[in-house]
């Protein structure tokens, strides 16, 4: 079954890369994507207001049913990868990272494996409420873009039982594009995040 899959990347330095692993996916068997944003429009939306980006990529989300996270050496300290991560739980999107770091640039050259940008979000328990938060430079607070609580039931990641951050990547796999024939296998890691959520 294709799922209807948003790709998440720090855009700068990846977009070639994410761009040939988002193609080898979609034209198998007319599966489609939504949110691959232009730069030049994700540029536009950041200068009118961080509120205006938010609404045009929350908007991006709409129809997914899984979130991919195409990763390379800068990706998990990205704000607004964080933020698509964010409203991907918030949606109840399947979640799963793909290491994209040794799939070659324009220029023929490969990157640095970067951090699981899953594992540098979470969720704890405060006053029996759910909230998200963030690991900046090695401490876990609040996650600022989005500081309301989830209600249990909107999430389909287990319930944190206390204060202690749960890791997003402690439910999430994690794959190498490069090292375990992405291209072959992206399909069915996608359908195993949708199927984990329940989707």
């Amino acid at each position: 079954m294709a799922r209807r899959t948003f790709f998440s990347f720090h855009y700068q330095p990846d977009v070639w890369r994410a761009w040939n692993v988002r193609n080898s996916w979609v034209v198998q068997n007319e599966k489609e994507s939504e949110g691959f944003f232009d730069g030049s429009v994700f540029e536009s939306k950041k200068r009118e207001s961080d509120d205006a980006l938010k609404r045009f990529l929350t908007d991006g989300l709409k129809n997914t049913s899984v979130t991919c996270v195409l990763t390379g050496s800068a990706t998990a300290s990205r704000r607004w990868v964080r933020y698509e991560i964010a409203r991907s739980v918030l949606k109840g999107n399947g979640l799963l990272t793909v290491d994209i770091h040794g799939v070659k640039d324009e220029d023929g050259k490969t990157s640095a494996k970067g951090s699981d940008p899953l594992a540098s979000m979470g969720l704890y328990l405060l006053d029996e409420k759910i909230y998200l938060a963030e690991n900046n430079a090695g401490k876990w607070v609040k996650y600022s873009d989005y500081s309301l609580a989830i209600p249990a039931g909107q999430i389909w990641l287990p319930k944190p039982t206390s204060n202690a951050v749960v890791p997003l990547s402690k439910h999430c796999l994690r794959y190498d594009y490069s090292a375990e024939d992405g291209r072959k296998n992206l399909g069915s890691w996608i359908e195993s995040a949708a199927k984990a959520a329940g989707r």
